[in-house]
């Protein structure tokens, strides 16, 4: 056993002085492999903490939201409603929810503007999410003016900015009170925006929605699962635009490999032809242009994967990030937590040193089988 490790050691040696020989070649080779596994290696860290961060955020989102339907869009909803939701077995909590959308021309941008139920806002006061505060240039004490739905002004003081932490969430949201989202949005009392119901046990949601669903045909039950899968789905689909952009040098890559394992060069093969000559055996020189592969191959893989590392976890993604997020103007400032799964990372490996590895085998398999001088003289 020591003395197969020794010769591969020995193999290893020889490989890297091989590749040393070429090194112009070789490390421009080694810059545009590590560009490539960068490239995909960033677009599948960041959408995998993005689908992660999402996850964490909707487990404290309520369970299932109703929501009532007039000509097939979101309408407001009656109190009465809520009565009638609680009558349902295994519904605990029914409560209506006031929030909208506010357009600021200053800005160009849109608001979320709610009134929250577990947070208790004075009239005539507002908590700002972080990028309104720098778009706006506020902070507490500063004063916050909002058109009104009948033109009015209304002049609101900013009582604080919501945590940094947050911003993936909150970064243009305005809470306030309900009193003064209804003055804003001209909202009568008795109507909400939707309602949100909480269910005894976890398991009967999807039943409790169909139960809601027969007892009020008008309205829409849209589940906590469902609005998950909706943001997995959207942040799959930014990454595959992504991946289509840099379809390109993916293209370039395989077919580098692919004439990788169409042949050799001509000092490659007088290489061989010599070895040979040496009287090194077809498995000897298999052994050394794997590891000449490998090195090059697992370099690329470690130095791509540790700059994407880099790039979205510790520089929050700066190339990724205006595509993926989603954000048209206001965009939200925030480091995301490290996630690195197993299984993107064992495919990200399957499809970037596996294919360049087996490229450097086939062709000198086929070389090594020939005599020595009739590889010299091909």
């Amino acid at each position: 056993m020591a003395r197969r490790l020794h010769k591969q050691r020995y193999l290893l040696d020889f490989a890297l002085s091989s590749l040393w020989r070429r090194k112009g070649k070789n490390l421009a080779l080694l810059g545009v492999y590590s560009l490539l596994v960068f490239v995909l290696a960033s677009v599948l860290f960041f959408t995998q903490a993005l689908k992660r961060e999402a996850a964490l955020v909707l487990a404290a989102s309520p369970e299932l939201i109703v929501q009532k339907l007039a000509a097939g869009r979101h309408d407001l909803i009656p109190a009465a409603y809520a009565e009638r939701l609680r009558e349902i077995r295994g519904v605990s909590r029914v409560s209506g929810r006031l929030w909208g959308y506010y357009y600021d021309a200053r800005v160009r941008a849109n608001y979320t503007v709610m009134a929250p139920e577990e947070v208790a806002v004075p009239e005539q006061a507002v908590l700002v999410g972080a990028g309104i505060a720098r778009g706006r240039h506020l902070s507490r004490g500063s004063t916050l003016t909002f058109q009104g739905y009948d033109g009015t002004p209304r002049a609101f003081q900013v009582r604080g900015v919501l945590s940094p932490e947050s911003e993936l969430l909150t970064a243009d949201l305005v809470l306030m009170a309900a009193a003064d989202v209804r003055r804003l949005f001209g909202l009568a009392e008795g109507l909400y925006t939707d309602l949100t119901v909480a269910v005894n046990n976890p398991r009967e949601v999807a039943t409790v929605a169909a139960k809601i669903q027969e007892l009020l045909p008008d309205t829409r039950p849209i589940l906590r699962d469902e609005i998950r899968r909706t943001y997995e789905a959207a942040f799959d689909w930014r990454a595959g635009i992504l991946l289509s952009v840099f379809s390109g040098a993916l293209l370039a890559f395989l077919i580098f490999a692919w004439d990788k394992a169409a042949g050799l060069s001509a000092e490659e093969r007088r290489e061989i032809g010599i070895l040979k000559a040496m009287g090194w055996e077809t498995g000897e020189v298999l052994q050394l242009k794997f590891w000449e592969g490998a090195v090059v191959s697992l370099t690329a893989f470690f130095m791509g994967t540790l700059a994407a590392y880099l790039h979205v976890f510790v520089a929050a993604a700066p190339l990724l990030a205006p595509v993926l997020q989603g954000w048209s103007v206001l965009y939200p400032r925030f480091r995301l937590t490290p996630f690195i799964g197993l299984f993107e990372v064992a495919i990200l490996f399957f499809f970037t040193v596996v294919p360049y590895t087996a490229a450097t085998i086939v062709p000198t398999w086929r070389a090594a089988g020939l005599e020595p001088d009739q590889v010299m003289r091909s």
